[in-house]
């Protein structure tokens, strides 16, 4: 083999060393791009509206209500939106079931909690 046509090793250090700055400006790049993705996250939670402090439960196909919970409630369903204190006592006053679980009727004075 010829020692002329190898390449000097001053010569394949520099080719190291310019895909390695190409590696670096690639993981740069994903960095910066995690960063407005972790941005774009915290600007969705910030800009969501509180939870509610109260849920009332609706029946299949949208039926009559079924439970009424406290917002934080791990029990409530699908169907359940939120609703005001006065929308949550209204409905317990009108026979809905009060969640088990969160007992909402509690908070909401309607027994001894």
């Amino acid at each position: 083999m010829n020692d002329s046509a190898a390449p000097s090793r001053l010569a394949m250090l520099r080719f190291l060393a310019r895909v390695q700055e190409q590696d670096l400006d690639r993981t740069r790049r994903w960095i910066a791009d995690e960063e407005e993705r972790e941005t774009e996250r915290e600007r969705g939670r910030q800009a969501r509206p509180p939870a509610p402090d109260w849920l009332i439960e609706q029946g299949l196909n949208g039926g009559m209500p079924v439970y009424v919970h406290r917002g934080d409630c791990h029990m409530k369903g699908k169907r359940s939106r939120g609703a005001t204190q006065e929308q949550a006592r209204r409905a317990l006053a009108e026979g809905v079931a009060a969640c088990t679980h969160c007992r909402p009727d509690a908070e909401l004075g309607f027994v001894e909690g």
